[in-house]
C-alpha cells in the first residue's frame, strides 16, 4: 500500500511540474513600479547592437543609483536628478552613430512582453525611456522599481535564474 501511495504521489509531483512549466503565468506590474525601457532605431543587427550597448551602459549607471533605493519616492527622486547625467552617457555613447536619441522619464505606452513562460501585460507604464533615432525597432525593458533588472544586471551572467519565483520574491516583499 505505501508503495502505492508512493507511486500516486511521485505521478502528481512530475504532473505538477508538467504542467507548471507549460502554463503561461500572466503578470501585471503594480503601479507603484517604475520601469526602464531602450527602443532601437530599427531591427538591423547594427541597430540591436546598439540597443543593447545602451541597455549596458545605462543599466550599470542606474544599478550604481538605485541598488540600496527602499521606496518608490527615493527611486523618483534620484532618477530625476540625474537626468543631466543620464543625457550626458547617452551623448557619449551615441557621438559615433548614425542618429539621435531621446531620453524621457514619465508615463510610456508598453508592449506585452512573455519572459521565461510570464506574460507582462501591455499598458502605460511609469518609465526611463530611451528611444534611439526612430525607435521603430524591438525594444527591451525591464523593471527599475522594485529593483528586478537592478538584481538582473547584477545577475546577468548566471544560467540558472528562475525569473518567475524572483519576479514573485520582490512582488511580495514590496507590495
Amino acid at each position: 500500500m505505501k508503495k502505492v501511495i508512493l507511486i500516486l504521489l511521485a505521478i502528481l509531483s512530475i504532473s505538477y511540474v508538467i504542467n507548471a512549466n507549460n502554463k503561461k503565468e500572466s503578470v501585471r506590474i503594480p503601479d507603484s513600479a517604475i520601469r526602464f525601457r531602450v527602443l532601437a532605431n530599427s531591427n538591423s543587427p547594427k541597430d540591436q547592437k546598439i540597443k543593447e550597448e545602451v541597455r549596458d551602459i545605462m543599466q550599470k549607471k542606474l544599478y550604481n543609483l538605485l541598488a540600496n533605493t527602499s521606496s518608490i519616492k527615493d527611486a523618483r527622486e534620484i532618477i530625476n536628478e540625474n537626468m543631466n547625467e543620464f543625457n550626458n552617457i547617452l551623448s557619449d555613447e551615441m557621438k559615433n552613430k548614425d542618429y539621435s536619441y531621446k531620453i524621457d522619464y514619465g508615463m510610456h505606452e508598453f508592449p506585452e512582453k512573455t519572459y521565461k513562460g510570464v506574460v507582462y501585460k501591455a499598458g502605460e507604464y511609469e518609465s526611463l525611456l530611451v528611444t534611439l533615432g526612430n525607435g521603430e525597432g524591438n525594444n527591451w525593458w525591464c523593471v527599475l522599481f522594485p529593483p528586478l533588472c537592478v538584481m538582473e544586471a547584477e545577475e546577468q551572467n548566471t544560467s540558472d535564474i528562475t525569473y518567475k519565483s524572483f519576479v514573485k520574491e520582490i512582488l511580495e516583499k514590496y507590495f
